[in-house]
């Protein structure tokens, strides 16, 4: 039984400190839905969905009630798309994308992911056809995500398949250049793409998942900031070993309070439980922001020598306090640090502070990678892929997962502002330091081998 003090805890992160569950995720397998008709697959698609989906919402809504805990997005992800697009040609994938965004609709979810290619080691006509047909589909649907998962530390970097997606995002920030590229804001390019992750773009069912799922993503960057705040009101010279700790208390509640939620969502399903994932997923929101962790630790000034070891305490004691309180801690579980939508994060970049290149050097410790950053529209694929390649390495080499969500903006130049609003926020368009040179790599194309540390059975 929890005792007083937690329960007071508990009300006090709920009321004061911006705790919530970002995301309830429902995985449904799709894969008997694969038909060589594309009417009878689409039909299939839209009737599995609705039924195993009719009430999430309805759930969800009635647990956050009872709990006043707020369940901020209702989600769905499916078993990859491009499996069904087999055989098929662009008609039916715009289908597809189609199908999957009305029935979303339909059982009235936020977003649905899944729309998603796995090309670490080669690409099936199936999922070439799907990244292909991104640049329509991210256009003419509304709740879609794609991902794409171009490496693993087991297969290495598919170059081919990178050199194809930095083509893909300009056609996609093109097609969507009314609305300054947003569609590329519902891509994301993965190395060593988890199977469990809840949160969009890149939340997909993967194969050694049951046919249907539950998982929940917990955000409390609010709740870590004020608990290192009170930590550091009581004892003004505390060591970072005791902020780590404290960071490791913290999220042990919140991983508790979020597990609960999923699990009851689960049990009134009728489907299995998955994972929490803990992860600091903010939102532009002052006071709900990963960067004004790292401020309240001591780094004043975001980008500062020091940031990146900030950035590993944060991740490292989130990890060990989820771990701690459930056997059920999954998908990324860290700190996410998405420029545009931490308005910390996204001032430091407008200031000058935090570069692109130490952005990156943060994303080798950090949870996921570089994460909704706006760029000149201008940027050639070449050097869109180089940036992809850079960041796999990062994940593949360090077995880690890394993430690249890209949004070059047309017609829009470094140093201009783009505002997204909601939950997507706003931030300042930045750009590598050198933003031309390595095409002749970049175009040589082929694999990246897997690197030595592989070949660890």
């Amino acid at each position: 039984m929890p005792g007083q003090g937690d329960i007071l805890h508990t009300v006090r992160m709920l009321q004061e400190e911006n705790l919530d569950v970002r995301t309830v995720t429902l995985g449904i397998n799709l894969l008997e839905c694969a038909d060589r008709d594309p009417k009878r697959m689409t039909a299939a698609v839209r009737g599995k969905i609705q039924s195993r989906a009719a009430n999430l919402v309805r759930i969800c809504d009635e647990l956050s009630a009872r709990y006043g805990l707020p369940i901020v997005n209702k989600r769905l992800a499916i078993s990859p798309a491009s499996q069904l697009l087999e055989g098929h040609n662009p008609a039916t994938a715009r289908a597809l994308g189609h199908a999957l965004d009305e029935s979303a609709a339909a059982v009235k979810v936020d977003l649905i992911g899944g729309f998603t290619a796995l090309v670490q080691k080669g690409m099936t006509p199936g999922e070439q056809l799907l990244i292909e047909s991104l640049p329509e589909v991210l256009r003419d649907t509304r709740r879609v995500c794609s991902s794409i998962n171009v490496a693993t530390t087991k297969a290495g970097i598919n170059v081919d398949a990178v050199l194809l997606t930095g083509r893909i995002i300009r056609q996609i920030a093109e097609a969507t250049a009314d609305h300054d590229g947003f569609g590329a804001a519902k891509l994301v390019v993965f190395a060593n793409i988890p199977e469990d992750n809840p949160f969009m773009a890149g939340a997909f069912l993967g194969s050694g998942e049951p046919e249907t799922v539950i998982h929940v993503g917990v955000s409390g960057p609010g709740v870590i900031k004020r608990a290192i705040d009170r930590l550091v009101q009581l004892d003004p010279d505390c060591p970072l070993d005791a902020i780590a700790e404290e960071i490791k208390h913290t999220a042990f509640r919140v991983t508790r309070t979020g597990e609960l939620i999923g699990r009851e969502v689960a049990d009134r399903l009728g489907v299995p439980f998955g994972v929490v994932d803990l992860s600091l997923a903010p939102t532009p929101r002052v006071g709900d922001s990963v960067g004004e962790i790292y401020q309240a630790m001591g780094i004043r000034i975001l980008g500062a020598p020091g940031t990146t070891a900030a950035v590993a305490l944060v991740n490292d004691a989130v990890k060990k306090g989820g771990a701690f309180a459930s056997s059920s801690v999954g998908g990324l579980s860290g700190a996410f640090i998405p420029v545009m939508e931490d308005h910390a994060l996204a001032k430091a970049v407008a200031d000058g502070t935090l570069t692109l290149e130490k952005l990156e050097a943060m994303t080798a410790v950090c949870s996921v990678g570089l994460d909704m950053i706006v760029l000149p529209g201008d940027l050639s694929a070449e050097t869109l892929s180089g940036m992809i390649l850079d960041e796999a390495s990062i994940g593949v080499i360090n077995r880690k997962t890394t993430a690249r969500l890209l949004i070059p903006v047309p017609g829009r130049k470094h140093g201009e502002t783009i505002h997204f609003g909601g939950l997507f926020g706003s931030g300042t368009i930045t750009s590598p330091a050198c933003t031309t040179g390595s095409e002749d790599f970049v175009r040589r194309g082929g694999h990246i081998p897997a690197p030595i540390q592989s070949l660890n059975n």
